[in-house]
């Protein structure tokens, strides 16, 4: 009962006539699901995958994503997930750092490798696959029929963070956190048969994990949908309420930009990924349970968590989950008394192995632990906090140059070593603008050449995913600096004040920015008040028809802020789709002219 598997299969043996997998219209019961969770794992035991060898998983939400994962746990094996809206090269890292001895795909995502390199591909829609799996036992996948015997301290998974030194890191988890994490959700969270838990998290975080075992190992349902159905605002709030959702693990920035009304009544939210603010308990725990989570990758999926919590000040982190020590040290690894802030070290059940084939860097973060007994370790989290009169933990920041992008953990370090990178830039820095949704980075470099700030950017998305994309680039003549010579990040411009910098680089000239919320003059061109309403929403200098939204620096919550206020000025409702794929202001303002009444 130590294992994902052996845990999945006796709610199975509990609950096989229960909703388990809800997509759309179509629902599988934990009996259907299992079996063919049964047969794609004997193909992949088959295809050579056993304990502690990884697997690659590229494949969009779907209910095949979640059949492939437990698949591969259940032939003993640790999946990598490969989210396909990853830039390609990003991936091809991961490939070639992580080596998997199986990559299992869709046919709707192109092959990753090359051919003759990188692992033997199967795609798991393709009519043979699966009409060999169809042929293969469904009983359970015992012991014996693996490669070798699946034990509690072998690889569940390996996620990759971003990297300080410009290289992200493959974290390695076991499965023997797993059970003290089922322990704590089913203490606080309480889900059961007969709730309904969204997947919203990307595949390639561990929150994902998390959404998939609060319902599967609890006998809850576990409900997917298409990525643009869970994009915060009325695309997440309407997935809610049409699957009647009881359970949901949200990061601040999706509570933020959602309307709290009439969604999960009477069921349970958990805000983690970010800092949860007063602001949001107000909005979200009215009428509903309220936890406020905390913990990093190199856990199994994380440590604390607080709740139900309500609108009383300062919101705490909580306590440590089952089995978990969380401690406040100062730099010479002494305890802080309460109230006194220090750094948060995490010790106790559900530490990652480490980093995938980084010794030294494992080294530094995974410490012996002092307070634990002979040979236990602690995770050294480079996260500020501390700890109340009444025991109850709370977040302070970061210790170094890591941060969050709307929920996204992001090594600055690893976004300036990609900047650096271009051919003509002499010295680049990367902070971080604006709170929750309206979170961005920016860029700031000095060149040896003029370059147009818009190659910077596309340079930079050629090999890292979208929350890591400077919003802006600006180029400086020098960097403001301290008296000791270093960078003053502090001093740098705000990109309100950037554009004559961006305008001499090449980028269009700046015109005059509207009043935040102010409203459009009315307008026979549709075109132009499309525009201003996208300078307004990406508080943007200068917005063309044939600019694209996603190359002027937008991002996928700042879409759906974008589909509401074209509502809000046309009565138009476009589905987010539209915005997705336009290729330029100018086409989705054609889309939303086609839709106005004659």
């Amino acid at each position: 009962m130590n294992t994902v598997p052996a845990l999945f299969e006796s709610v199975v043996a509990r609950r096989g006539g229960e909703p388990a997998l809800i997509e759309a219209e179509d629902t599988l019961r934990y009996a259907e699901l299992n079996t063919r969770i049964n047969r794609l794992a004997r193909l992949l035991i088959a295809h050579g995958v056993g304990p502690d060898s990884l697997v690659a998983v590229a494949m969009p939400k779907s209910r095949e994503l979640i059949v492939s994962i437990m698949a591969v746990l259940k032939a003993g094996g640790a999946y990598l997930p490969l989210d396909p809206e990853y830039p390609a090269e990003r991936l091809s890292f991961m490939l070639s750092d992580a080596r998997p001895v199986l990559l299992l795909r869709s046919s709707s995502v192109a092959p990753l490798g090359k051919l003759g390199e990188g692992p033997q591909e199967v795609v798991c829609d393709d009519p043979a696959f699966r009409a060999a799996c169809a042929r293969l036992p469904e009983h359970d996948v015992a012991q014996h029929e693996r490669r070798a015997p699946l034990r509690p301290e072998h690889l569940m998974y390996v996620i990759y963070t971003s990297g300080s030194t410009g290289t992200p890191k493959g974290v390695a988890v076991p499965h023997s956190g797993v059970p003290d994490m089922v322990a704590t959700q089913r203490a606080v969270l309480r889900a059961g048969p007969g709730d309904r838990v969204l997947q919203w998290a990307s595949i390639s975080f561990d929150a994902a994990f998390w959404d998939v075992s609060l319902a599967l190992l609890s006998g809850a349902a576990l409900v997917t949908v298409a990525a643009e159905e869970l994009l915060p605002g009325h695309p997440l709030g309407n997935t809610l309420v049409k699957y009647g959702i009881t359970h949901a693990v949200l990061p601040p920035v999706a509570l933020s930009e959602t309307d709290a009304d009439d969604v999960l009544p009477g069921g349970t939210v958990m805000s983690t990924g970010d800092s949860c603010t007063p602001t949001l308990v107000r909005k979200w725990s009215r009428t509903r349970r309220m936890f406020n989570g905390y913990g990093p990758t190199e856990v199994t999926v994380g440590a604390t968590i607080a709740g139900p919590v309500r609108d009383t000040g300062d919101i705490a982190i909580g306590a440590p989950w089952v089995g978990k020590r969380v401690h406040v040290l100062d730099e010479r690894l002494r305890p802080v008394p309460p109230g006194k802030e220090g750094e948060l070290y995490i010790a106790g059940s559900g530490l990652a192995r480490g980093y995938l084939n980084r010794s030294p860097a494992t080294a530094g973060k995974f410490v012996a632990d002092p307070f634990g007994p002979p040979g236990t370790r602690m995770y050294r989290t480079g996260d500020r906090g501390r700890r109340g009169p009444d025991g109850q933990l709370f977040f302070a920041g970061r210790a170094d140059g890591q941060v969050k992008v709307r929920g996204f953990r992001v090594e600055l370090g690893e976004i300036e070593a990609r900047l650096a990178a271009h051919p003509v830039v002499d010295v680049a820095v990367a902070v971080v603008r604006g709170e929750l949704a309206d979170a961005h980075v920016v860029g700031y470099v000095t060149t040896t050449a003029p370059v147009d700030p818009g190659d910077l950017r596309a340079h930079v998305a050629a090999s890292l995913p979208a929350h890591m994309v400077p919003a802006r680039v600006t180029v400086l003549e020098r960097f403001p600096t301290l008296t000791n010579g270093k960078i003053d990040r502090g001093a740098l411009p705000r990109p309100e004040a950037d554009a004559g910098v961006l305008a001499h680089a090449g980028a269009p000239a700046a015109g005059a920015e509207p009043a935040a919320g102010a409203r459009e003059p009315e307008a026979d061109d549709c075109a132009a008040a499309v525009c201003a309403i996208v300078r307004d929403v990406l508080r943007a200098p200068e917005a063309t028809a044939a600019d694209n939204f996603f190359e002027l620096g937008g991002h996928s919550v700042q879409a759906t802020r974008l589909v509401s206020r074209i509502r809000e000025r046309f009565g138009v409702a476009l589905p987010m789709r539209t915005v997705l794929e336009a290729a330029s202001i100018g086409e989705l303002a054609a889309v939303v002219g086609s839709r106005l009444p004659a």
